[in-house]
Parts: C-alpha cells; sequence; structure tokens
C-alpha cells in the first residue's frame, strides 16, 4: 500500500483514505468575526461562572480546535451518550476547560472544506454550553498508548446558534463487526457489517464522537462513496497509518466488510455507506 499524504490545498474538497484510514485537506483561511447577539433560547437559573470576555486579538491567537491539533488544555470524553444537539457558530468563538477562566482554543466559524462549522452540545449550564471538539487533548505516545478518542470543551452560549436535535445515532460493535442506526426510541433501522481495526491499531471503544464532515475521493480506492469522518481518533497510535491527520477515525467504502483489518477506521459496503450518508452531521457516533 502506498504511502498516504496529508496536503494543502484552496479551494479543492478531497481527502486520501488509504488502507482503512482518512486523511483531509487543509483549505487556508478561517472566519474571525465580532461578537453576535446571544441566542435567543434562555438558559436555566445555574451557579455557572461567568463567561470572561475575550477580545478579537486574544481569540485570533488561540490554537484552533481542529481534526490534528492537540490541545492540553481540552477535557478528556471517556464515556458514552445518547442525545445531543447541533449549532452552527455565529463567529469564531472560544473554548474553556473545566475552570472556565481562561480560553484553550478557539472554534472556527468555518471547517477545513470552508463550511460552517458542525457543533455537538451536550450539556447546557447557565450561559455555557458543554460541546464535543474534533482535537486531541494529548498525544497517544504522551498517554502510554491510551490517550482520549474524545475531547470536550466549554463554549459561551452566545456564540451558538441551534440547528437541530437528530434523530438517529450511530452504534459501533467492535465485538460483532457491525455497524448499526438507531433511531429516537434506540430501536435499531438498520445493521451493516463492518471491518474494524487490529489488536495493534484498535478502533476506540467505550466513546461517543460524532459525525464531523464527508467528502469523496474515488483516486483513494473509495470510488464514488462519501468518506464519513468523526471527530474521534486512534486511543493507541499517534498517526497509525502514516501522515499528518491526527489519527482519525473514519467510516468508508472498502471491498473488505468484516474482521479486524484496518488501521481504526470501519470499512462498509455500498449500502452501509449511504445509509451513514443520509445523516445529518453532528449525528452521534457510539463505539462499543
Amino acid at each position: 500500500m502506498r504511502p498516504r499524504t496529508l496536503w494543502t490545498t484552496v479551494g479543492v474538497t478531497a481527502a486520501v483514505v488509504v488502507a482503512g484510514a482518512v486523511a483531509v485537506p487543509l483549505v487556508a483561511g478561517s472566519s474571525s468575526v465580532a461578537s453576535a447577539p446571544a441566542s435567543s433560547h434562555t438558559p436555566s437559573a445555574s451557579a455557572a461562572p461567568a463567561v470572561p470576555h475575550v477580545g478579537a486579538a486574544a481569540l485570533a491567537a488561540l490554537p484552533e480546535a481542529q481534526y490534528s491539533a492537540v490541545i492540553g488544555g481540552l477535557m478528556p470524553f471517556d464515556h458514552t451518550v445518547t442525545a445531543d444537539t447541533v449549532f452552527r457558530l455565529r463567529a469564531d468563538a472560544p473554548l474553556f476547560g473545566a475552570a472556565r477562566t481562561t480560553p484553550v482554543a478557539r472554534f472556527a466559524a468555518v471547517d477545513f472544506l470552508r463550511q460552517p462549522t458542525t457543533v455537538v452540545g451536550l450539556e447546557r449550564d447557565g450561559d455555557w454550553e458543554l460541546v464535543l471538539t474534533p482535537a486531541r487533548q494529548q498525544l497517544p505516545s504522551a498517554a502510554g498508548g491510551a490517550a482520549a478518542a474524545q475531547t470536550a470543551a466549554w463554549v459561551p452560549l452566545a456564540s451558538l446558534r441551534e440547528v437541530s436535535a437528530p434523530t438517529a445515532r450511530v452504534v459501533i460493535s467492535t465485538a460483532a463487526q457491525t455497524v448499526s442506526i438507531l433511531d429516537g426510541g434506540g430501536h435499531v433501522v438498520h445493521r451493516f457489517e463492518a471491518g474494524v481495526g487490529t489488536a495493534d491499531t484498535p478502533t476506540p471503544t467505550g466513546v461517543t464522537g460524532y459525525l464531523e464532515q464527508r467528502y469523496v475521493d474515488p483516486a483513494q480506492g473509495t470510488g464514488d462513496h462519501p468518506i464519513q469522518l468523526t471527530s474521534l481518533h486512534s486511543s493507541a497510535a499517534d498517526e497509525p497509518y502514516g501522515g499528518h491527520d491526527g489519527g482519525l477515525i473514519g467510516l468508508h467504502w472498502n471491498a473488505t466488510t468484516s474482521g479486524a483489518v484496518s488501521h481504526g477506521c470501519v470499512r462498509l459496503d455500498a449500502d452501509a455507506v449511504a445509509a451513514v450518508n443520509a445523516l445529518p452531521l453532528g449525528t452521534l457516533v457510539t463505539v462499543e
């Protein structure tokens, strides 16, 4: 299998997938906009800390919480959830760690494909929303091969515009080697065979992420089947497939759709990819 590459392009939405792994393009530029009015959603009464002011210059200087970033101030998120709310950003927004006193990163209002960034919220606390992020908190090499596959942070509620509350979710079983789509009541509506990570490069388990983005790259052996990029990362290796894409976990088409065969990504047939592709971005993805 030829080496994986990560490259930079402007205005091209393509990606590289090799050996059951995902690499994504970088698109130059992101949006940083002045503060916008607060959301019309009224938060419940809370003893949550007040939201600190973050100036435009300070915001722009923060590291962007994107797929290849490692940001120590983010919070490891190592459990599963079954419900979320999807938001868009009104502008670039600061992200805070557990103390919520000093920003540790920023969300860009547009993502690496120059599309509105999908933000997944899990918990409301006063003027704050707990959200999942696509960045890492720590590399596996610094964590004894057991880094968090998913991270979270607090974001000011006024930075967010609510879009939807997904009614379906994806559950990946590494033991059964299946991918299931569940409805809002927790009932399985679709189930497909899946190839998962090997013992040396396992698909991370016991965690929930979300569908972050999708794109097509027929040049890399996935045909016209969209690659489904999640916010999850390999817990076991910094770059299990080489390259510089942050050990991303994706769901994508492959001719082999069973067994422990990948570097951590999930291999699906055409029907399975189509079913996942029909779900909105922000849909939860749980691996068990």
